[in-house]
């Protein structure tokens, strides 16, 4: 039996220390249509990642979506995870692997590096190129050419776009055969201030970022799995009306 893996919108939390809000944006965003949230946290300490993950798990568990921990390996188990997600600096894949476990799904940064994500091939579960466009939460960060998802679809890849991504560019990365669109901003806002989004307007990003990639699915002329992508996003959306 094959895995379920994130399709359509990856929502990336925002880095935040108030609790409930991070649990109520989160509600939020699988509500507008996010198939998959990824915990990420770079300001919280231990105790509260541990809290604030095990909260997002129970959410994510009850709406039928995704969680992906971002990082840490004995946090993702510690909560019963999904998944987890790893960049360059988070340890050997196949390492990292051996402790997850061969179950749960194992996502690997590739950043703009296809050798990356043929290296990674057999270990990891998704690969994820970024920066696609000019990040927010990145200043500086390399960009990925969009021509990355149509090698790795050819060579069989979960291919998931992260960088700069919202509702009005998600049709280009779906066109170019990504398999998701990973966001923070455009979903959740600015957590940190007074931009922040509230339930009304996280759920409704959510939904126009959505909305634009299955547009962007719709029109491509890049391979004949669409219809199978707009499938699996319109199975999950269902779930959620």
């Amino acid at each position: 039996m094959s895995k379920r893996l994130p399709t359509g919108l990856y929502a990336l939390t925002p880095d935040t220390v108030d609790d409930d809000w991070l649990a109520m944006a989160v509600a939020a965003a699988i509500r507008g249509g996010a198939s998959a949230v990824q915990y990420r946290n770079k300001v919280a300490d231990a105790a509260q990642r541990l809290r604030q993950a095990q909260r997002l798990a129970r959410i994510c568990r009850e709406a039928g979506a995704l969680f992906i921990v971002n990082d840490t390996v004995e946090l993702a188990n510690a909560v019963n995870a999904d998944g987890l997600h790893i960049g360059r600096d988070d340890g050997d894949p196949a390492t990292v692997r051996a402790a997850l476990g061969s179950q749960p799904v194992l996502g690997v940064s590739c950043y703009d590096s296809f050798e990356r994500a043929r290296a990674v091939r057999g270990i990891a579960d998704y690969v994820a190129f970024g920066s696609v466009f000019v990040s927010a939460v990145k200043l500086g960060a390399v960009r990925a050419p969009l021509g990355l998802f149509a090698r790795g679809r050819e060579a069989g890849m979960h291919a998931v776009a992260i960088g700069g991504i919202d509702a009005g560019n998600a049709y280009e990365v779906a066109q170019a055969g990504a398999e998701a669109v990973a966001v923070i901003t455009a979903v959740f806002g600015e957590a940190g201030g007074a931009g922040r989004a509230d339930a009304a307007q996280i759920g409704e990003n959510a939904r126009r970022v959505v909305e634009t990639f299955v547009t962007g699915l719709r029109t491509t002329t890049s391979g004949p799995d669409a219809s199978a992508k707009l499938s699996r996003i319109a199975s999950m959306r269902t779930k959620r009306e």
